[in-house]
């Protein structure tokens, strides 16, 4: 049986490196995204479970992303699971574009069987 497919997008290696090893060792395949332009192209592409992204992106705008991928027939489906700093003002925002769940980035790797389910359960 293939194991289950979550996208990942982050720019800062912690939690970023930390959540992709974390959801190996929970049992998925884990494909990181580098552009964040291309998150869209590649969730219709790959039909992921799931898609974790860092608000924290310099280039982008992530929550723009979020609502592209909620828009979209082909994505709309997949939970998204935003994280940042707690102080991020763009966690609302994030929340408002269609992200399942916002978590703070010092809490998402010991809550992320918790909150996989949670993100999983909504959709």
């Amino acid at each position: 049986m293939t194991k289950p497919l979550a996208l990942v997008f982050y720019e800062n290696l912690f939690p970023g490196g930390q959540l992709v090893n974390r959801l190996q060792d929970l049992g998925y395949r884990v494909q990181t995204i580098d552009d964040l332009k291309m998150l869209v192209v590649q969730a219709v592409q790959e039909k992921p479970l799931i898609i974790l992204s860092d608000l924290a992106a310099a280039q982008s705008d992530v929550c723009a992303v979020i609502r592209e991928l909620k828009r979209n027939p082909e994505t709309r489906h997949i939970p998204v699971i935003a994280f940042s700093s707690m102080k991020d003002e763009q966690l609302p925002a994030a929340t408002a574009a269609g992200a399942a769940i916002v978590a703070g980035s010092g809490a998402i790797l010991d809550q992320l069987p918790e909150l996989l389910e949670q993100a999983l359960h909504i959709e």
